[in-house]
């Protein structure tokens, strides 16, 4: 890189040299004149062709920075980490990296917080999943705290977990026994810990002030895991709880009895029947409202009514429509 930057400057100090001696040449030598001018082009293009490669150089070493790869739903932001070993596990048969319930997933994510693609409403498996045994048992994440928002629509959008009130700094455990997959930081769920349990449930736990783990540590029911907090997309402080399974996002409430703090059941029947809800969720679309939009304009562009929209979206006939607000109309 120096050595072409020295050549350049060479070449530009001769030319600059041959093109005062153009001009101090007699009128009358129009050879001299011509042959001047041909070297000093030559030295031109030669000084050019070594920039150009020079400016290719320099840009080959400089990363994309904008490369970042694909954005839109939170877990394919750029993802700014709290505490994890940035380890990417592919799950085979024969592997001894043990994780929990590796028969079932078949590989193990530390960075995404919801890496599985499938639809589990076309599941067409029957499973009985054991929640706890002898060797296990199962926590409360936190104890007697009121639910402050159940599992389901909220508005125009779903609800896939259950929010527990709390004060910030109040201990979190974990429900079951398990394996730690995820400590991140997201845009939305804020301070997040996802635990797959070796049940083969995964836990979500949101908002948190503070993750007291890390990626790939074993955890006991029970045992110390975060702090709650209000981080993220959170109106107040509290615990946002999930329970999936391959993904799919199941009712919190129809595996534990948060009245008396313990499972319905000791075993959790896995079918399809479970999932039906997500039929109603992909059915859903939305309108995204512009300048000029108005509640009966929206209601007959899309072939609904004004109580129809009032009614999927938790909102009156006098409500203002912000620009770029979503509305659901199905």
């Amino acid at each position: 890189m120096i050595k072409k930057r020295v050549f350049i400057a060479i070449n530009l100090v001769v030319s600059l040299r041959w093109l005062f001696l153009l001009f101090k040449v007699p009128k009358k030598s129009i050879i001299l004149k011509l042959l001047n001018a041909i070297i000093l082009v030559i030295i031109f293009t030669t000084s050019q062709v070594a920039f150009s490669q020079s400016s290719q150089t320099i840009k080959a070493e400089v990363p994309d920075t904008n490369s970042v790869g694909p954005e839109g739903d939170d877990e394919l932001d750029p993802i700014n980490v709290i505490s994890t070993t940035n380890e990417y596990f592919k799950i085979i048969k024969d592997n001894n990296f043990d994780v929990p319930a590796s028969d079932q997933y078949f590989f193990w994510d530390t960075l995404d917080i919801h890496p599985y693609q499938s639809k589990m409403n076309k599941y067409t498996e029957t499973r009985i999943i054991t929640l706890i045994d002898s060797n296990s048992v199962f926590a409360m994440p936190i104890n007697n705290k009121p639910i402050n928002s159940t599992f389901g629509w909220r508005k125009w959008k779903y609800h896939y977990g259950i929010d527990l009130g709390l004060n910030t700094g109040d201990s979190i455990v974990s429900a079951f026994d398990g394996m730690v997959r995820v400590v991140r930081k997201s845009k939305s769920y804020g301070n997040v810990v996802v635990i797959r349990n070796n049940n083969g449930l995964e836990t979500l736990y949101a908002h948190l002030s503070k993750a007291l783990v890390k990626a790939n540590q074993e955890i006991k029911a029970g045992e110390l895991i975060a702090l709650g907090g209000n981080t993220g997309h959170s109106t107040g402080p509290h615990l946002h709880f999930e329970i999936r399974y391959l993904g799919g996002p199941i009712n919190p409430s129809d595996i534990i009895d948060f009245n008396n703090f313990t499972l319905i059941s000791d075993t959790l029947l896995i079918d399809r029947c479970r999932f039906e809800y997500l039929d109603d969720v992909q059915k859903a679309r939305y309108y995204t409202v512009r300048k000029g939009d108005s509640l009966g304009r929206i209601a007959q562009r899309n072939g609904t009514s004004i109580s129809r929209l009032c009614k999927l979206n938790g909102i009156t006939r006098k409500s203002t429509l912000r620009i770029g607000r979503r509305l659901r109309y199905t």
